[in-house]
Protein backbone atom coordinates (compact mmCIF):
# COMPACT_ATOMS: atom_id res chain seq x y z
CA UNK A 1 0.00 0.00 0.00
CA UNK A 2 2.91 2.59 0.94
CA UNK A 3 4.80 1.93 -2.09
CA UNK A 4 1.91 2.68 -4.22
CA UNK A 5 1.20 5.59 -2.49
CA UNK A 6 4.62 7.13 -2.89
CA UNK A 7 4.15 6.40 -6.89
CA UNK A 8 1.62 8.47 -6.91
CA UNK A 9 3.40 11.28 -4.95
CA UNK A 10 6.20 10.89 -7.39
CA UNK A 11 3.44 11.14 -10.17
CA UNK A 12 2.01 14.08 -10.07
CA UNK A 13 3.75 17.23 -9.69
CA UNK A 14 1.30 18.80 -6.47
CA UNK A 15 1.44 16.05 -4.86
CA UNK A 16 5.63 15.60 -5.16
CA UNK A 17 5.55 19.45 -4.48
CA UNK A 18 3.44 18.32 -1.32
CA UNK A 19 5.50 15.85 -0.61
CA UNK A 20 9.03 17.81 -0.91
CA UNK A 21 7.91 20.16 1.90
CA UNK A 22 6.94 17.73 4.31
CA UNK A 23 10.68 16.80 4.25
CA UNK A 24 11.70 20.45 4.41
CA UNK A 25 9.51 20.92 7.65
CA UNK A 26 10.98 17.61 9.18
CA UNK A 27 13.85 18.39 8.75
CA UNK A 28 13.52 21.97 10.56
CA UNK A 29 12.06 20.41 13.15
CA UNK A 30 14.90 18.51 13.68
CA UNK A 31 16.52 21.65 13.64
CA UNK A 32 14.18 23.60 16.54
CA UNK A 33 14.67 20.34 18.64
CA UNK A 34 18.69 20.71 18.35
CA UNK A 35 18.37 24.47 19.07
CA UNK A 36 15.91 24.24 21.82
CA UNK A 37 17.76 20.86 23.52
CA UNK A 38 20.54 23.43 23.68
CA UNK A 39 19.06 25.97 25.00
CA UNK A 40 17.47 24.43 27.72
CA UNK A 41 21.22 22.82 28.64
CA UNK A 42 22.84 26.33 29.19
CA UNK A 43 24.36 26.31 26.01
CA UNK A 44 23.75 29.42 23.63
CA UNK A 45 20.64 30.64 24.43
CA UNK A 46 20.63 34.45 22.67
CA UNK A 47 17.69 34.44 20.16
CA UNK A 48 16.63 30.89 20.60
CA UNK A 49 13.09 31.72 21.39
CA UNK A 50 13.44 34.23 18.32
CA UNK A 51 15.14 31.73 15.91
CA UNK A 52 12.22 28.77 16.94
CA UNK A 53 8.91 30.43 16.73
CA UNK A 54 9.79 31.81 13.23
CA UNK A 55 10.76 28.26 12.25
CA UNK A 56 7.40 27.46 13.51
CA UNK A 57 5.98 30.42 11.18
CA UNK A 58 7.54 28.59 8.16
CA UNK A 59 6.50 25.05 9.42
CA UNK A 60 3.01 26.50 9.84
CA UNK A 61 2.86 28.24 6.19
CA UNK A 62 4.30 24.98 4.67
CA UNK A 63 1.15 23.39 6.50
CA UNK A 64 -1.22 25.44 4.87
CA UNK A 65 0.66 25.01 1.14
CA UNK A 66 0.79 20.97 1.39
CA UNK A 67 -2.94 21.19 2.35
CA UNK A 68 -3.68 23.85 -0.71
CA UNK A 69 -2.06 21.43 -3.24
CA UNK A 70 -3.49 18.40 -1.71
CA UNK A 71 -7.24 19.87 -1.89
CA UNK A 72 -5.97 21.26 -5.60
CA UNK A 73 -5.14 17.68 -6.56
CA UNK A 74 -8.06 15.92 -5.42
CA UNK A 75 -10.46 18.67 -6.90
CA UNK A 76 -8.58 18.08 -10.55
CA UNK A 77 -8.20 14.05 -9.95
CA UNK A 78 -11.01 12.59 -8.45
CA UNK A 79 -10.65 10.04 -6.08
CA UNK A 80 -7.89 8.15 -7.84
CA UNK A 81 -5.50 9.80 -5.67
CA UNK A 82 -7.23 10.34 -2.82
CA UNK A 83 -5.51 7.77 -0.18
CA UNK A 84 -2.00 9.71 -1.24
CA UNK A 85 -3.35 13.19 -0.43
CA UNK A 86 -5.48 12.25 2.85
CA UNK A 87 -1.95 10.39 4.09
CA UNK A 88 0.33 13.49 3.25
CA UNK A 89 -2.07 15.91 5.39
CA UNK A 90 -2.15 13.30 8.29
CA UNK A 91 1.79 12.95 8.36
CA UNK A 92 1.95 17.47 8.03
CA UNK A 93 -0.46 17.71 10.92
CA UNK A 94 2.19 15.66 13.27
CA UNK A 95 4.81 17.56 12.15
CA UNK A 96 2.84 20.79 12.85
CA UNK A 97 2.15 19.25 16.08
CA UNK A 98 6.03 18.63 17.06
CA UNK A 99 7.02 22.11 16.32
CA UNK A 100 4.31 23.27 18.87
CA UNK A 101 5.74 21.22 21.31
CA UNK A 102 9.43 22.05 20.42
CA UNK A 103 8.24 26.00 21.33
CA UNK A 104 7.28 24.34 24.90
CA UNK A 105 10.59 23.77 25.89
CA UNK A 106 11.65 27.22 25.20
CA UNK A 107 9.30 28.12 27.34
CA UNK A 108 10.58 25.91 29.55
CA UNK A 109 13.81 28.08 29.15
CA UNK A 110 12.12 31.38 30.14
CA UNK A 111 10.49 29.99 32.73
CA UNK A 112 13.79 28.61 34.42
CA UNK A 113 16.39 30.65 33.11
CA UNK A 114 19.14 28.87 35.05
CA UNK A 115 21.19 25.77 33.77
CA UNK A 116 18.79 22.61 34.36
CA UNK A 117 20.14 20.64 36.91
CA UNK A 118 18.58 17.26 36.96
CA UNK A 119 20.96 14.93 39.00
CA UNK A 120 19.98 11.42 38.26
CA UNK A 121 17.56 12.48 35.01
CA UNK A 122 20.68 14.09 32.69
CA UNK A 123 21.99 10.48 31.38
CA UNK A 124 18.18 9.29 31.05
CA UNK A 125 16.89 12.58 29.51
CA UNK A 126 19.96 12.44 27.08
CA UNK A 127 19.70 9.59 26.02
CA UNK A 128 16.11 10.23 25.12
CA UNK A 129 17.17 13.73 23.31
CA UNK A 130 19.54 11.50 21.11
CA UNK A 131 17.36 8.91 19.93
CA UNK A 132 14.71 11.05 18.97
CA UNK A 133 17.35 13.21 17.29
CA UNK A 134 18.12 10.26 14.88
CA UNK A 135 14.55 9.09 14.48
CA UNK A 136 14.11 12.99 12.81
CA UNK A 137 16.90 11.32 10.71
CA UNK A 138 15.99 7.85 10.03
CA UNK A 139 11.96 8.19 9.88
CA UNK A 140 11.78 10.48 6.62
CA UNK A 141 14.47 7.97 5.39
CA UNK A 142 12.18 5.40 5.98
CA UNK A 143 8.97 6.75 4.92
CA UNK A 144 10.84 7.71 1.67
CA UNK A 145 12.03 4.00 1.34
CA UNK A 146 9.11 2.46 2.26
CA UNK A 147 11.13 -0.22 4.35
CA UNK A 148 8.46 -1.43 6.70
CA UNK A 149 10.91 -3.78 9.07
CA UNK A 150 13.09 -0.76 10.17
CA UNK A 151 9.68 1.00 10.26
CA UNK A 152 8.85 -1.65 12.89
CA UNK A 153 12.03 -0.70 14.57
CA UNK A 154 11.50 2.71 15.01
CA UNK A 155 7.86 2.09 16.15
CA UNK A 156 9.11 -0.26 19.01
CA UNK A 157 11.65 2.38 19.69
CA UNK A 158 9.16 5.10 20.55
CA UNK A 159 7.57 2.74 22.26
CA UNK A 160 9.95 1.92 24.54
CA UNK A 161 10.66 5.96 25.05
CA UNK A 162 6.77 6.80 25.48
CA UNK A 163 7.09 4.21 28.52
CA UNK A 164 9.85 5.23 29.87
CA UNK A 165 8.98 9.18 30.09
CA UNK A 166 5.57 8.19 31.98
CA UNK A 167 7.55 6.18 34.72
CA UNK A 168 9.89 9.09 35.29
CA UNK A 169 6.84 11.32 34.85
CA UNK A 170 5.28 9.06 37.94
CA UNK A 171 8.39 9.05 39.35
CA UNK A 172 9.40 12.65 39.85
CA UNK A 173 5.49 13.74 40.89
CA UNK A 174 5.96 11.11 43.89
CA UNK A 175 9.44 12.58 44.88
CA UNK A 176 9.70 10.71 47.98
CA UNK A 177 12.95 11.52 49.01
CA UNK A 178 12.42 15.25 48.02
CA UNK A 179 15.96 15.04 46.83
CA UNK A 180 14.87 17.83 43.82
CA UNK A 181 13.97 21.21 44.29
CA UNK A 182 9.90 21.90 43.73
CA UNK A 183 10.87 24.16 40.58
CA UNK A 184 13.52 21.81 38.86
CA UNK A 185 10.60 18.66 39.60
CA UNK A 186 7.81 20.90 37.53
CA UNK A 187 10.30 21.60 34.76
CA UNK A 188 11.48 17.77 34.48
CA UNK A 189 8.10 16.94 34.33
CA UNK A 190 6.75 18.98 31.68
CA UNK A 191 9.96 18.40 29.52
CA UNK A 192 9.47 14.43 30.25
CA UNK A 193 5.98 15.30 28.88
CA UNK A 194 7.16 17.53 25.91
CA UNK A 195 9.74 14.73 24.89
CA UNK A 196 6.79 12.30 25.02
CA UNK A 197 4.47 13.79 22.63
CA UNK A 198 7.44 14.92 20.18
CA UNK A 199 7.99 11.04 20.07
CA UNK A 200 4.57 10.44 19.67
CA UNK A 201 4.40 12.13 16.86
CA UNK A 202 7.17 10.90 15.47
CA UNK A 203 5.66 7.11 15.81
CA UNK A 204 2.58 8.20 14.09
CA UNK A 205 4.89 9.70 11.11
CA UNK A 206 6.52 5.95 11.14
CA UNK A 207 3.07 4.43 11.28
CA UNK A 208 2.39 5.53 7.89
CA UNK A 209 4.45 3.24 6.42
CA UNK A 210 2.88 0.13 8.69
CA UNK A 211 -0.48 0.46 8.48
CA UNK A 212 -3.50 1.54 6.25
CA UNK A 213 -4.78 4.71 6.37
CA UNK A 214 -7.82 4.38 9.18
CA UNK A 215 -4.73 2.77 10.99
CA UNK A 216 -2.11 6.07 10.95
CA UNK A 217 -1.10 6.59 14.64
CA UNK A 218 -2.26 3.18 15.74
CA UNK A 219 -0.48 -0.13 16.96
CA UNK A 220 0.44 -2.03 14.05
CA UNK A 221 -1.27 -5.26 13.39
CA UNK A 222 1.56 -6.98 12.01
CA UNK A 223 3.61 -8.95 14.35
CA UNK A 224 7.23 -9.19 14.94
Amino acid sequence: MWQEIKKLWTSDNLLNEAWSLTYEAISIDSEMFNDAVGALWGESKKNTQKIIFKKDKLINKYERDIRRKVITHLTVQGNESLAAGLVLSTIIVDVERIGDYIKNIVDLIEMHPKKLKADQYVEILHDMEQSIKKMFITAPECMENGDEDIALDIYSETKEIGSLCDKKIKELISNEQQSIASASVAVLVLYFRYLKRINAHLRNMISSVINPYDRIGFKPKKKR
